[in-house]
């Protein structure tokens, strides 16, 4: 997963577009938990989305089949638009406990609806990726990815550190919009994104376990809160436990740009096995997967029921083996702690009405 040379100007395309999956080998190497980025509790950052209704048809407008498709490609002009991932659906359950190293998810139920692809715009006008959870909230309007989805390090008025256009499609498949699309009317990350770009790296507060990022979704087109359009997950905060067993999804897509790679991100990806935590990165817990560009950010669930397709959302996905280490392929997660809990509790206080849809 590692990036071709390239100028500090076209990093953020190369990695966003790419899917962003962090981070640099160097940094994972030398970052250990006793970081001074942990030392001191941090504060929540905002950003506002689309809030005005004219926006929400500006972005609306803007996520064509095709531009969803061809998300993530370095080169949109000249890429193929990928043909559909038309695997048989597989009405019986996975059964329970049963290790996955990534496949197409064939099996329904909640995951199918309540997970999806969150497509975002850089500031140099390539468009990215990544993956997203609509969560239980008071607002029934919060979804969960990670920070390095929603912006780079840098202060949070800067052009460039925050990404544009952001619009989540739950259950995407295929470039369709099955239950709709979403514009976001706000985010938050950890303040801890907002350190200066010449000192420090996304890479090393990513590592240091503030790569968690929050959005409130607005309404959907004829008013309804994302969460009773595609019902939600659990989520919870709490320390790991080695070999517990965790289900991972997103939407990898690394064969737009190689096409020796499995996935172009038409379909939710699947992967399951027991926990460990990275040795170059500690603070990151990961499940064997072949998974990468693409699925940052999407859950890492605990007391799966692959009936059900119900979990709790316990981590998102940050990075890989190459990065963090350990035995390849694994996904690794910033799982859910305090500060991850300080943005949720944000979060979920926050209306997500958003401007009457005009009829």
């Amino acid at each position: 997963m590692a990036t071709m040379p390239i100028t500090r100007r076209a990093l953020p395309r190369k990695l966003a577009a790419a899917g962003a999956l962090l981070v640099s080998a160097t940094a994972a190497a030398v970052l250990l938990p006793t970081t001074s980025l942990a030392a001191e509790l941090d504060s929540i950052t905002t950003h506002s989305g689309a809030t005005t209704e004219q926006e929400r048809s500006r972005i609306d407008a803007y996520w064509t089949p095709t531009r969803m498709k061809l998300a993530g490609a370095l080169i949109p002009e000249i890429t193929p638009v990928p043909e559909d991932d038309n695997t048989p659906d597989d009405p019986h359950p996975l059964p329970a406990n049963t290790p996955d190293p990534g496949a197409t998810w064939t099996h329904g139920g909640a995951v199918n609806k309540s997970v999806g692809r969150l497509f975002f715009t850089f500031s140099d006008g390539y468009d990215g990726s990544c993956t997203a959870t609509v969560v239980n909230s008071a607002n029934r309007s919060t979804v969960i990815t990670a920070a390095h989805c929603l912006r780079g390090v840098g202060a949070p008025a800067a052009d460039g550190t925050w990404h544009h256009n952001l619009y989540f499609v739950p259950g995407y498949r295929n470039g369709t919009t099955p239950l709709g699309g979403f514009s976001i009317k706000t985010m938050a990350t950890s303040s801890r994104w907002d350190a200066d770009p010449s000192r420090t790296t996304s890479d090393e507060v990513a590592l240091a376990g503030y790569d968690t990022g929050i959005l409130v979704a607005n309404p959907s087109a004829e008013g309804r809160r994302i969460a009773d359009v595609t019902g939600s997950q659990k989520i919870a905060f709490t320390k790991p436990t080695k070999d517990e067993f965790i289900h991972t999804f997103g939407y990898p897509k690394d064969r737009l740009n190689d096409p020796g790679a499995t996935y172009t991100g038409s379909r939710v990806i699947h992967c399951a096995g027991p926990a460990r935590p990275g040795p170059k990165a500690p603070l990151l817990w990961g499940e064997t997967c072949d998974m990468s560009h693409g699925a940052s950010g999407g859950p890492h669930l605990a007391q799966f029921d692959t009936r059900t397709g119900a979990g709790t959302v316990v981590g998102v996905t940050t990075t890989s083996d190459e990065l963090a280490g350990g035995q390849a392929p694994t996904l690794y997660a910033t799982r859910l702690g305090g500060s991850a809990h300080r943005l949720y509790d944000w979060a979920q206080t926050r209306g997500g009405a958003g401007p009457a849809p005009i009829r």
